[in-house]
């Protein structure tokens, strides 16, 4: 691609990016989306191409809207397109070793986008509701990333990833992370070895240190009429 040509993607680029510019609500909303597909789906087959498209739009409206450079967006469609295509050679009868690579490079993606969207709000000069939903976002993401996580060990390990439970999914990931992310624990999950139970104490902890320090702090310094009261301010 030539210089000219370039400039050109990267203005088309800019000018769609600032339509969902710190658009946190939307990610969050494709977040939701994600885990519930990932609960009725599971994640294998053609199942596992759907929560792949539902990762990738996570990951690249995530990067967009925390402000990301047009190149840095433009290399998460091309990683995302080698997934969903990873994806697609598994579904149509490949080997399952294509789904693990597609599942290490959705986790790598979603990683880089929230990484991005916690800089940007932690970068952000005011506390509004789009920060807020940003923190919400990367927080409810952790889930996401453990599911994936616990999946591919489960994939590439011998013997069942729970006790007593020997033919895990999708659903059943992501039930567990999400017990653990939130330290719930109902008990009816438990990993049956390591690395499992060492992952499982580090989202504990990932998550509890996360939603102490970052969102209930950012929550106790918002102020939903500051904005309102200056402006009407300023107007009289």
């Amino acid at each position: 691609m030539d210089d000219a040509r370039r400039t050109a993607l990267d203005r088309r680029l800019t000018t769609r990016a600032e339509q969902i510019r710190d658009a946190f609500g939307l990610v969050l909303a494709l977040v939701v989306l994600t885990y519930v597909l990932t609960s009725l789906l599971g994640d294998t087959g053609w199942r596992a191409l759907v929560i792949g498209l539902s990762t990738s739009a996570t990951s690249i409206v995530g990067l967009t809207s925390a402000h990301a450079p047009p190149r840095v967006v433009r290399a998460a469609v091309c990683v995302a397109a080698v997934g969903l295509l990873f994806a697609a050679v598994e579904a149509a009868g490949g080997n399952r070793v294509w789904l693990g690579i597609a599942s290490a490079l959705q986790v790598g993606l979603l990683t880089v986008a929230m990484i991005a969207v916690l800089r940007r709000v932690i970068s952000n000069a005011g506390i509004d509701s789009r920060t807020i939903l940003g923190a919400i976002s990367v927080y409810t993401v952790l889930g996401l990333l453990f599911t994936f996580l616990y999946s591919f060990i489960a994939r590439i390990q011998g013997g069942p990833f729970f006790e007593g439970h020997p033919h895990a999914d999708g659903s059943d990931f992501i039930f567990f992370s999400y017990t653990t992310l939130t330290t719930t624990g109902f008990g009816d999950l438990v990993p049956a070895g390591q690395p499992g139970r060492m992952l499982t104490g580090l989202e504990m902890l990932i998550g509890q240190i996360f939603l102490v320090t970052l969102v209930a702090g950012l929550v106790s310094l918002w102020r939903p009429g500051e904005r309102f009261r200056q402006r009407r301010e300023e107007k009289g």
